[in-house]
This record gives structure tokens, C-alpha cells and sequence, in this order.
């Protein structure tokens, strides 16, 4: 399905989420640094911490408003206040004021708004696109979201220590505007019937509201398939998010400097920094380039087989790794990483979208996310492993992990076809 052919209110998200992703970007990977020199490495930790608890907390409430109050709705507000949020941001590090304490209040606003946003973007097109090319769907959006990945911190390295304010303010009038284009060019596509549904059996007062969500979400954690996917990705987690832990670590540990080319004699050589940046580069490069293209080859396969076969990649991955200090096999390690990775990245949303009713599909995107957030709060666990049982046998434990998520897939697809099989 081509992009041209897409609903209208995906071309405006497809553009308007690409700026406003970059912006966010050119904030965000900073923000740790910001917040260390203004409170401590301890403190500034455990700030993150709690912020990204509250983000947990918007985006199941989120998923429960996408659901019950439309996606349009939850998407124009929610771009809007962390508009307002990042005006907050600048005016806190503005020409008059200086506040690390407003910051962080705002910063945290700005990271709930858009916990608020996603479970009702991911619902919207579920709602729209047909089954069959859903993947395709998902799979561009998490290209151009790779993309602002790549170009937000080049320019934000710049612009967030030098022009902070002028930075901050763009940032908020990108999401005001945001919201704006969504308000104009964009439809509801929640259908008539589920809000009506929901409004007459919708409870009242915020007590009610919030004991209805805890009872919905209670109904998705009984879905023993669902509940094994989240499992799955939770274990899965474990292994690629390391692209953010122990790799770099590992390289800086292992690659002290090293020619990897010479060529009509001149030689190019790497530190382990170096070489971390160079296999950055080499995912982005695959995820920019290649998401579609092996998104699209992935769904003439069983999906069953997609997802354990992925996780068995990202378990090879893991081995290659401690194999030696030689930085060609620590790229060849990288490519296969990332192939893993581009496997199942737009076949996991569209089965999400398969197992959620249209009537909790904001919910179910909502609780999927978990496995990021569990696996997330997990996985830096990875480091103390290092000093505990070295290098070696914590990429194999890790990588054990991932075998083990391969397997869980196994048995949510047997639960998943013995269910289809009975309601045919």
C-alpha cells in the first residue's frame, strides 16, 4: 500500500510527526547531562526514574481515553499541552529565569503528553489501514522515526548547550502546530458505535473512570496470549537495549585503537568510542533504507516463524560479540542485530492490532508498551553482570534471554491458533 494511498489523517501524522519527532530529539538525549550537572548523577537518576513512571502511568491512561473519548480527540490535546509543556521547558531556561526544578516539572509534563499521544496514533491506524497492510503502515512510521533518531541529536548537540531557549521554544511551537494540523486536516476514526457503547456504559466521576480502566486493563492481562507476547517482549528487550548498555561499554573495554583499513597507504583506525558511533551509524543507516523493504518480505512468511526467528538472531548477535575484539566482526554482530530488529518491528503492532477488540485497541497498544517499560527498568541490570560474571557470560545469559522469548512466541501462537481454530 502505497503512501499516496494511505487516509489523509496518516499523510498529515506521517509529516507533522517527523518534525516534532526531531525536535523532541534534539532534547531528549541531553537531558540526562542537563539534569546531572544540576542536581548530581544520584539525584538526576533517580528523577528520571520517577518521570518515567509517570510516562507509564499517562500511557495506560491514554490507551483508556484513545478508546473512549476517540483518537482525534486524545491526539490534538495531547500535542497541544506538551506544546505547552516545552513553553514551560523554555521559559524555565529563558533570558529571565533560570529553574532546573521547573524544568524537570516541564520536562515531565512533556513526556506524559506524549505517553498520552501514542496509544491513540497506533489505535488510528488499526483503525483505518486494512489488516493486510498494516505492517507496511507501521513500518513507515518507525522508519521517519529512526530518521528524527539520527538527525536530532546532530543538531540538538548544538543547540541544546548553546541556544537552549530559542531551542525549547521551537520545540513547543512545532507541537502547538502539531495540534493545529491535526485539528484541521484530520478525521476521527473511532467509530460512532464504540463511543456511544462507551458513553452508555461509561462510569461517572474520576472514581468511576478509574476503577472502569483498572477493569479493563484486568480483562487484557487475562488474554493468556496477549499476556505471553508481553512476557516475550519483555525478555526480548533485554537483548536490544544493551544497543544503549553493555555494547558500548564492551567496545570501549575491548578497543583500545585498531586499523580496520589500509588502503593505497593510508590507515583508518578506531578507538572503542569510535567504533560505537560507526555501528550506530550502520543501524540507522539499515533502519532508514531497509524497514519497508524487509518489513514487506517478512509478511509472505508465517508470523509464528518471523518472531522466533528473530529472536534466535538476536541471541546469535549476542555470541558474536564476545567472539573477539576485532571490529569487522563487531559489524558484521551489528548487521545481524539489526536485522533482528527490522523482523518483527511492523508484523509486532499489526498482531497487536489483531488480538485488541476496536473497542479497546488504544488500551491494548497502551498495555503492549510494557514490555518496553519493564524490559527498560530491567535491562541496566546487564551492568553490575559485567563485574559479576564478565563480559563472556553476560552477553550469553543475555542472549539466552532472547532464545527464551523465542520460545514464548512459540507457545503464544499455539494458544493464539488452538483460540482461532475454536472460534472458526
Amino acid at each position: 500500500m502505497k503512501i499516496r494511498d494511505w487516509n489523509r489523517s496518516l499523510k498529515v501524522r506521517l509529516v507533522g510527526e517527523f518534525f516534532m519527532n526531531t525536535s523532541f530529539w534534539m532534547v531528549f538525549p541531553f537531558l540526562a547531562i542537563y539534569f546531572a550537572e544540576e542536581f548530581g548523577k544520584g539525584l538526576a537518576g533517580l528523577l528520571l526514574i520517577v518521570s518515567q513512571m509517570f510516562s507509564v502511568a499517562a500511557n495506560l491512561f491514554g490507551g483508556y481515553f484513545a478508546d473512549r473519548f476517540g483518537r482525534k480527540r486524545m491526539l490534538v490535546s495531547a500535542a497541544v499541552a506538551q506544546g505547552f509543556a516545552f513553553l514551560l521547558f523554555a521559559a524555565a531556561n529563558s533570558p529571565w529565569l533560570s529553574s532546573p526544578e521547573l524544568s524537570f516539572v516541564a520536562f515531565t509534563l512533556a513526556g506524559m503528553c506524549g505517553s498520552l499521544y501514542w496509544p491513540a496514533s497506533q489505535a488510528m491506524i488499526a483503525d483505518v489501514i486494512p489488516e493486510k497492510y498494516r505492517s507496511d503502515v507501521f513500518a513507515v512510521f518507525y522508519t521517519t522515526l529512526n530518521i528524527a533518531v539520527v538527525i536530532g541529536p546532530l543538531f540538538g548537540a548544538v543547540l541544546f548547550f548553546s541556544y537552549r531557549f530559542e531551542l525549547l521554544l521551537a520545540v513547543a511551537i512545532i507541537s502547538m502546530l502539531l495540534g493545529l494540523l491535526l485539528r484541521l486536516y484530520t478525521e476521527e476514526t473511532l467509530s460512532a458505535e464504540v463511543m456511544d457503547k462507551w458513553k452508555e456504559g461509561g462510569a461517572t466521576g474520576w472514581r468511576g473512570a478509574l476503577l472502569s480502566q483498572v477493569k479493563d486493563y484486568g480483562i487484557i492481562l487475562k488474554d493468556r496470549v496477549f499476556l505471553l507476547f508481553v512476557v516475550a517482549g519483555v525478555l526480548g528487550a533485554q537483548t536490544f537495549m544493551q544497543l544503549d548498555l553493555v555494547i558500548p561499554v564492551y567496545l570501549k573495554e575491548t578497543i583500545d585503537r585498531q586499523t580496520i583499513l589500509d588502503f593505497l597507504g593510508r590507515e583508518w583506525s578506531v578507538t572503542g568510542e569510535t567504533s560505537f558511533g560507526i555501528l550506530l551509524a550502520e543501524n540507522g543507516l539499515i533502519v532508514a533504507l531497509l524497514t519497508v523493504v524487509i518489513t514487506r518480505w517478512m509478511t509472505k512468511f508465517p508470523e509464528k516463524w518471523v518472531f522466533f526467528f528473530s529472536a534466535m538472531l538476536f541471541g546469535l548477535s549476542m555470541a558474536i560479540f564476545p567472539m573477539t575484539s576485532w571490529f569487522w566482526i563487531f559489524f558484521v554482530g551489528m548487521a545481524v542485530f539489526t536485522f533482528a530488529e527490522l523482523m518483527i518491528v511492523g508484523l509486532q503492532q499489526s498482531f497487536i492490532s489483531k488480538l485488541a477488540p476496536e473497542s479497546m485497541r488504544g488500551q491494548y497498544f497502551a498495555a503492549a508498551s510494557l514490555r518496553y517499560t519493564i524490559g527498560r527498568m530491567i535491562a541496566p541490570v546487564s551492568i553490575p553482570m559485567t563485574a559479576w560474571f564478565g563480559f563472556g557470560w553476560t552477553f550469553i545469559i543475555l542472549g539466552a534471554f532472547a532464545v527464551l522469548s523465542g520460545f514464548v512466541y512459540l507457545w503464544m501462537f499455539h494458544l493464539y491458533e488452538k483460540r482461532a481454530a475454536i472460534s472458526a
